[in-house]
């Protein structure tokens, strides 16, 4: 690794951009979002996302779109919150109250599917600013195609919506910025970083730290700080104020039980903690595929100490595997530091440059196959099976404003008409059930306990409306039960 003390981006005069440099990188960013977007429809479409998160995320914007609290009653019920759940117990991420007005033109989840898309593809324009500074322009392209093309995107967008969808963008709003010299702009992205996720504010501590090694030591401690002390604030103050819990997703018991014991572990015996980080070694597989995002070059910036708090949160975890695998959405978090870490660490080495960027290119485009943008080259992905189609069927069977229990596949096909409720290990007793016994559902534990709540709910007073393909909608005439 350089020197931490090294300029990691000088700022350079600004020479103006030609408008077909803009044209093309806004063509690229337009291609990602349709091909992002088609993914996530696609995956709508076939049954493929789930309550849990679509269904979450679409009841509390909807709940935003009326000037509500955002209320999602199938996180409320499903996690013994209650059915006047606000997600701001869940998480802190008032930002997404900017979806709500996309909701008044269209009410239903692939308008969440079609923001995150153009959300997660804007951030390759300021991100290729920022590589075009230090690269030049044709760098800056292959940086730009690399973040388009790379599997922590793809996986964010096959994985339902997430409000990962912002973070993108607004780290690369603000690395550019402040390559850029403008403080303002940088500042009011970190704030906006902040709206996000309580856990935001250990990326703007990581950029402290980032400033503190470019030796702008008031800057640097101000972030260092603040960003800490607002994780603190959110997740032990705000979200308790909405209902939520602020041990709620503490994932560390193998350090201890809260964070002063956690942080007298890491003290005392390093050791354990250091093994924390390779256990299970999925760990280091995730950790490996990040930095060969840039071939390594991430490791020749200093750019690279902003991973490292946003990292160790989730590394050091002994709980919610889902944290540290390559899947789901939580790699998407830290793409753009890498990125932008490794066109400033390959920057110093003017004659690698092309190679490098080529290089990225290709790395990019190799991984393809195996994650989750190889679904639209694959013909299946594009015809319905006999279970998808009975799923959609099961769902048409419901009708419009009905509260229902539906398997989590199904939800989403139900939550724009529907008050949708996860169909789980714990009768609510709803007058309409979606059951879904052909394959694995969240929750439970298996298909057998699957059958078996079936045949209880039809043991009292539940009667078939519809069975195909291991899908059975049921029915039970009456008042509806108090949630």
């Amino acid at each position: 690794m350089v020197r931490l003390a090294e300029q990691a981006a000088p700022v350079e005069p600004a020479s103006p951009v030609p408008r077909r440099e803009w044209a093309w990188i806004w063509a690229l960013a337009g291609v990602a979002a349709a091909v992002y977007a088609a993914l996530s429809l696609v995956r709508l479409r076939n049954v493929e996302a789930g309550s849990y998160d679509l269904v979450i995320f679409d009841q509390a914007i909807r709940s935003y779109s009326q000037f509500r609290l955002p209320i999602a009653i199938v996180k409320g019920v499903h996690n013994d919150f209650g059915a006047g759940f606000s997600v701001l117990g869940d998480h802190w991420s008032p930002i997404l109250a900017l979806l709500a007005p996309p909701y008044w033109l269209h009410d239903g989840p692939e308008t969440l599917l079609v923001a995150q898309a153009v959300l997660l593809a804007a951030a390759a324009v300021p991100l290729w600013v920022f590589a075009r500074r230090a690269l030049g322009p044709g760098a800056a392209y292959a940086v730009a195609v690399a973040y388009t093309l790379s599997w922590p995107v793809a996986e964010a967008v096959a994985f339902d919506f997430h409000e990962v969808a912002f973070v993108p963008l607004l780290t690369a709003v603000m690395l550019e910025r402040w390559q850029a010299g403008r403080r303002l702009g940088m500042v009011a992205a970190a704030l906006a970083l902040l709206c996000v996720k309580e856990d935001m504010g250990l990326l703007v501590a990581g950029f402290g730290l980032v400033l503190l090694a470019q030796r702008s030591v008031k800057l640097g401690a101000a972030f260092l700080a603040g960003g800490v002390a607002f994780t603190g604030l959110a997740s032990q103050v705000l979200i308790p104020a909405f209902g939520g819990r602020p041990d709620y997703y503490w994932a560390y018991g193998a350090l201890g039980d809260g964070v002063s014991s956690a942080l007298r572990t890491i003290v005392t015996d390093p050791l354990t903690a250091i093994g924390l980080l390779g256990t299970p070694p999925i760990k280091l597989v995730t950790m490996l595929l990040l930095l060969a995002l840039t071939l390594l070059a991430a490791l020749a910036s200093p750019l690279v100490l902003m991973a490292l708090p946003l990292l160790a949160e989730r590394m050091l975890a002994s709980s919610f595997p889902s944290w540290w695998a390559p899947d789901h959405h939580y790699n998407a978090f830290l793409v753009v530091v890498f990125f932008a870490a490794g066109a400033d660490g390959i920057r110093r080495l003017a004659r690698l440059r092309r190679v490098w960027a080529a290089g990225v290119v290709v790395v990019a485009v190799a991984t393809v196959p195996f994650f989750a943008l190889a679904e639209l080259g694959n013909p299946d992905s594009y015809r319905w099976s006999a279970r998808e189609r009975a799923a959609v069927e099961a769902a048409a069977v419901v009708p419009d404003g009905a509260l229902v229990e539906s398997a989590n596949y199904v939800g989403p096909q139900l939550t724009a008409r529907a008050r949708v409720l996860l169909w789980d290990r714990t009768p609510r007793w709803a007058p309409w059930v979606v059951a879904d016994t052909g394959r694995l559902t969240f929750p439970f534990r298996s298909t057998a306990e699957q059958s078996e709540r079936l045949r209880m709910l039809q043991a009292n007073g539940y009667q078939v409306r519809f069975a195909r393909e291991g899908y059975t909608v049921l029915h039970r005439p009456g008042p509806e039960p108090r949630l």
